[in-house]
Parts: structure tokens; C-alpha cells; sequence
């Protein structure tokens, strides 16, 4: 079969940053689905890991990154109780396994999600890392729901982004939240309205920005950019028994401590963990991508697809890479195999 990858970390307009290579079809066993993927969408972690994973290192063999995917179940192994071959299944794998960059792909039953139905293949695949990430932020660990929640305020920070598109959206229509997103451009911010935001703010001098629309402070604030960067303002914005959210890396050390006078709770989220450490509710990312899918069928919700690519080429990746990388990229990346 066909897969992309590469022997070592590269930037990415290098002539290997990414290559073409063959390698054999996998065998199925235990509790693994055999995907053929038609299509796969790209994320941040896709380039910070390319970058990072095999810095001053040399493989033999290519690695296969990427975790997004959309495909038909090909073979299942003998302790698979959830799918069978023929299925049409999505799903955002597994950080210590093979990625989605190749023609066919193993991945653990309990991380697959039967797919969308009424919806184009790209629009799909374009879903599911993102709306795991939201979902499990706000649901599992911020732990917000309609019947207490609705009308209290949530500051998105990067709502034009994957997850940002994402969870505007879980925030207005499963929630009844009222949103204020960060955009800095006018094609952002106009995204970020089309996914359902009351309010779009300037992250450039936040504080003053939400002030000026009405809010001295907000119940709720999720960051998917720089946890660093916002932090001063996250403190001050955030009220007392607020709740914060973060998915970004801090390259500095996170004063906690600022929230003690608040009696703050600080949440991470990592869709990968489960995942990572074969945790017992391994399955939840399954029951959450049937509802993802299902939101997706009826209408509640809509894809954040923004730009597609055809074919599973190197220069397609690299091209995909380079956009995510310009850090101006609004919704979700996909190429189509």
C-alpha cells in the first residue's frame, strides 16, 4: 500500500520533509479494525510532532504520522464486537500508533465512530479530532450542561480555529451558552460568527475588548492557543468559582496559584489520553463520536471543513502542513485520498 512519512524532522519546505513509500497492508488482530481511509484531515499536532519526533534522529523506516480519518472497515480482528467489514467508520487514532497518512490503517474499536451518513466524506473526516476534544472538555471535565448551565458566558480563545469551530458550536446548540470568540481578522471573525458566536472580540488587548462589549468578567474560558500568552487575562476575566479549559502547550511555567483567590478550577484536555493509556472508559470516544455523527446528520451541528485536497501525495501533505504552520488557517484542512 501507499503511505507518506518521513526519516527525520525536517522543515517543511525540505525536499524530504515528506515522502512517498510502499509498505505492506497490515495484519488485523484482537480488538484492531482494518480501515481502507478515503480521506484524512490535518492538525496542529500532525506538524509539531512531524517537527519534534525525530529531531537530530534518523530512521530506516518512514514514520507514519496523522489523526484524522475517514474510511470502510476492510477486516476486524477476533475480539471486535463493535463493527464489521463493510462499516463506514471516522475516527482520530492513537499518538503511539501508525497514523492515517497511508491507504489502510489498524485502530482500537473503542476510539471508531460509525460515520456520518448524510453528509460528503471530506466534511466528515474534517471532524473528529476536534469534536473529541471540545466534547470531552466541556462534558467530562468542565462538566457543563444545558439544565445549569444555559444563558452563563464562555470566552473561546481561537474561535476560528479546528476546535474553536467545534466548540462555538457545542457551546450555543447543546448548551445555550453565550459565546464571545477571539478572531483578529475580519475573514476570522466572520467565521467565527457563521459557527454561532454571540460576540467576536480582538485577542490583541482582550481584557479591554470583553469589557467593552458588556462583560466585567465571564463563567467559563477555554483556550486553544497560547495558555501563556492569555494567562494574565484569563485571571482577571475569569469570576469567581469560574472554570478554565486549555489544550495549548505552555513553554513557561503556568501560575496556578492566581486562581486560589477565585476558588478557580483549571482543567487539561488531551483527546489522546484515553487512548495513550488504555484508560477503562476507553469506549467513551466511541459513544462521543456516534452522537458527534449524529449531530452532524441532523443538522445541529455543521462541518468545519474549509479547504480540501485531492490525493494522498507528498506534496499534498507538505502543502497541508504549510498552511496549519502560517498559523492562519480558518476550520479544517482535508485530503482526499
Amino acid at each position: 500500500m501507499k503511505a507518506i512519512g518521513f526519516k527525520t524532522s525536517l522543515p517543511i519546505d525540505e525536499a524530504d520533509s515528506f515522502i512517498q513509500f510502499e509498505k505492506e497492508i497490515p495484519t488485523v488482530k484482537g480488538k484492531d479494525l482494518l480501515v481502507k481511509v478515503e480521506a484524512i484531515s490535518v492538525n496542529p499536532v500532525d506538524y509539531k510532532i512531524r517537527k519534534n519526533s525525530l529531531k537530530d534522529k534518523q530512521q530506516d523506516t518512514p514514520k507514519v504520522i496523522g489523526w484524522d480519518a475517514i474510511g470502510t472497515v476492510e477486516a476486524t480482528g477476533e475480539e471486535v464486537t463493535l463493527f464489521q467489514k463493510g462499516d463506514r467508520v471516522f475516527y482520530a487514532g492513537d499518538l503511539t500508533r501508525d497514523g492515517s497518512n497511508q491507504e489502510y490503517q489498524l485502530v482500537d474499536e473503542h476510539i471508531v465512530g460509525f460515520a456520518p451518513k448524510n453528509i460528503p466524506i471530506e466534511q466528515a473526516a474534517a471532524m473528529p479530532l476536534t469534536s473529541l476534544t471540545a466534547y470531552e472538555l466541556f462534558f467530562d471535565h468542565l462538566q457543563l450542561s444545558k439544565e445549569k448551565d444555559a444563558g452563563k458566558t464562555m470566552l473561546i480563545i481561537g474561535g476560528a480555529g479546528g476546535v474553536g469551530s467545534v466548540a462555538i458550536q457545542l457551546a450555543k446548540k447543546l448548551l445555550g451558552l453565550t459565546v464571545i470568540a477571539t478572531a483578529s481578522r475580519d475573514v476570522t471573525a466572520e467565521w467565527c460568527k457563521k459557527m454561532g458566536a454571540d460576540h467576536v472580540v480582538n485577542h490583541s488587548n482582550l481584557v479591554s475588548e470583553v469589557k467593552s462589549i458588556g462583560f466585567e468578567q465571564v463563567d467559563y474560558i477555554v483556550d486553544f492557543v497560547d495558555l501563556n500568552q492569555y494567562w494574565d487575562a484569563i485571571v482577571e476575566l475569569i469570576k469567581p468559582l469560574g472554570k478554565v479549559g486549555c489544550i495549548s502547550d505552555p513553554t513557561e511555567p503556568v501560575k496556578l496559584n492566581q486562581l486560589k483567590r477565585k476558588s478557580v478550577c483549571f482543567y487539561w484536555e488531551l483527546m489522546f489520553t484515553r487512548s495513550m493509556y488504555q484508560t477503562e472508559d476507553m469506549v467513551e470516544q466511541h459513544h462521543i463520536l456516534n452522537k458527534i455523527a449524529q449531530l452532524l446528520d441532523e443538522g445541529i451541528i455543521q462541518p468545519t471543513l474549509n479547504t480540501t485536497m485531492e490525493g494522498l501525495t507528498a506534496e499534498n501533505m507538505k502543502e497541508a502542513h504549510r498552511l496549519l504552520e502560517s498559523g492562519k488557517t480558518i476550520g479544517k484542512v482535508v485530503v482526499k485520498f
